[in-house]
């Protein structure tokens, strides 16, 4: 049996306000999972993130009243964060009677969504994702899946799908290819005691619960584009990604691959991207739909292999 966490990272809607939606899948063996899970936990206790969602486009964010704090970066973590949330709520006061209503809402869900990581510097933190990432690397038994969607070149008016909808397709269909690729064969169809087993975890989020579920249902009655499913069982299972530490790492997965499009941010990507499920030399696993012709890493390694990938 493999499960595969799957989490996104851009906005699915065209144009939305990124360039790029991209929905990734980490799939592991579950003989694997308690070692993958124990590495995570062992990682964040070393930077006092225990029981801490890996939310890793706000933790790679600059916090601007770090740099507000003389010598923050020799203060002990608990004096820290105290001299961080006093600043904030200072900074909460003096904008509450602010005509500018949407400036303050957005600047108190910054302050929440990012208050878990305020004891750590910025280069802290982004040593943090970087173990992170590191230790996904190093997982030579799981395999990356994902559809990276340039919104640019996305038509909605020459398809019935949606962005969302095509990528959690593609996903389905390349983690269905992995599964049947690794079930042994002996020239017959492999026995139930052989066949290799998938099912998806999904992080939680109502409105996509649904869309995916159904789409799920479609998939097991009449296959997807591209191939029938044989080997995932049931519907996508959702999960508060709050608790859950592999699908926080999808969504490290997703927003690494989108950053490397966006803004060519390559050192987490050659991490992440040597575990792309791979046929040959060729990168099966995640695919770049973009225009014909695009050099990134991804399309190249479609058709060759344009680097050498980390040990």
């Amino acid at each position: 049996m493999y499960i595969c966490y799957i989490d996104e990272s851009g906005t699915s809607e065209v144009p939305g306000n990124t360039s790029h939606y991209v929905l990734a899948g980490i799939s592991i063996p579950i003989w694997h999972w308690r070692t993958c899970e124990d590495e995570i936990a062992t990682i964040k206790r070393r930077y006092a993130l225990e029981s801490t969602e890996i939310h890793t486009g706000w933790i790679t964010r600059r916090y601007q009243e770090q740099s507000r704090i003389p010598n923050f970066g020799s203060l002990s973590y608990t004096q820290r964060r105290a001299e961080v949330e006093r600043i904030r709520r200072s900074e909460i006061l003096r904008l509450q009677s602010s005509q500018n209503r949407s400036h303050f809402n957005q600047l108190v869900k910054t302050y929440r969504k990012t208050q878990p990581y305020i004891h750590l510097t910025y280069d802290e933190r982004q040593r943090f994702i970087r173990d992170i990432a590191t230790a996904v690397h190093n997982w030579g038994f799981a395999r990356l899946f994902a559809e990276c969607i340039d919104k640019v070149h996305f038509d909605p008016s020459r398809t019935t799908s949606t962005p969302d909808e095509q990528a959690f397709e593609q996903l389905v269909s390349r983690f269905e290819r992995f599964l049947d690729n690794i079930t042994p064969s002996s020239g017959q169809q492999a026995s139930v005691q052989q066949t290799s087993y998938g099912l998806l975890i999904h992080d939680n989020n109502e409105t996509v619960a649904k869309k995916h579920t159904s789409l799920m249902k479609v998939f097991h009655s009449s296959g997807t584009l591209w191939t029938h499913i044989h080997h995932i069982i049931e519907t996508p299972l959702f999960v508060s990604s709050e608790l859950t530490s592999m699908v926080q790492v999808a969504d490290l997965c997703a927003y690494v691959l989108r950053r490397y499009l966006e803004n060519h941010e390559e050192e987490l990507f050659r991490l992440i991207f040597s575990r792309a499920d791979r046929h040959g030399v060729l990168t099966v696993g995640v695919r770049h739909f973009t225009a014909s012709g695009c050099t990134c890493e991804i399309c190249l390694s479609h058709r060759s292999t344009p680097f050498t990938l980390l040990p």
